[in-house]
């Protein structure tokens, strides 16, 4: 991962489960001092790998100007942020992705609300039987679903896009889990305005 002579300054280590979103906002904003380099999405089923492999990542990051980690916390209980104190590294800000994609004053704001939410993303919608449906056994024990789920009340598909076909698939997952569906459209939220001033503060800086 050593950086050419005339290669992006800027490494943004990110979750896969961002990586459409990511590269998308690179290419958008003709990010052309960023390189992306991602994390396998799994990795949120075993929270508590994130931090190792954020660091492995971070060893192998010579020759960069800067480097940000597009993760929030992710479940990892602070031991993702003990990992970049060590590099002075910083990270997207919040809990998690539902987060910083829906800003974290509206995200706090539905908790309030209903705190019985399972939150999707584009990302999620797409992979839900994958990650949430196989990957709790579910395909194997359905009745494993009030034990998961019983105390939820409703799904909200936070969009990062206005795709009909990611809204059918988020649909059938709160059919399958006997919720009631909301969507709501978010967009990139912070994450976007995060890399924009990453990119920036590197040119400056150059």
């Amino acid at each position: 991962m050593a950086l050419p002579p005339d290669g992006p300054s800027v490494l943004v280590i990110g979750c896969g489960a961002l990586a459409h979103e990511m590269l998308d906002i690179v290419s958008r904003h003709q990010m052309r001092n960023v390189r992306v380099e991602c994390l396998p999405a799994i990795l949120h089923n075993s929270p508590e790998r994130i931090p190792d492999a954020v660091q492995k990542k971070l060893e192998q990051s010579k020759g960069y100007d800067s480097v940000f980690v597009a993760y929030a916390d992710c479940g990892t209980g602070g031991k993702l942020d003990e990992v970049l104190n060590r590099y002075g590294v910083q990270r997207l800000e919040g809990a998690h992705c539902y987060e910083f994609y829906s800003g974290s004053d509206a995200f706090h704001a539905m908790q309030e609300e209903e705190l019985g939410t399972l939150y999707l993303t584009d990302f999620l919608a797409r992979h839900f039987d994958r990650f949430i449906w196989k990957g709790l056994g579910l395909d194997r024990w359905p009745e494993l679903r009030d034990d998961y789920f019983g105390n939820y009340r409703r799904v909200v598909y936070l969009a990062q896009t206005d795709d009909p076909v990611r809204t059918e698939e988020a649909k059938r997952a709160a059919e399958k889990l006997e919720l009631e569906f909301e969507r709501r459209n978010v967009g990139y939220g912070e994450m976007e305005p995060a890399f924009v001033e990453v990119s920036t503060r590197a040119k400056v800086s150059a």
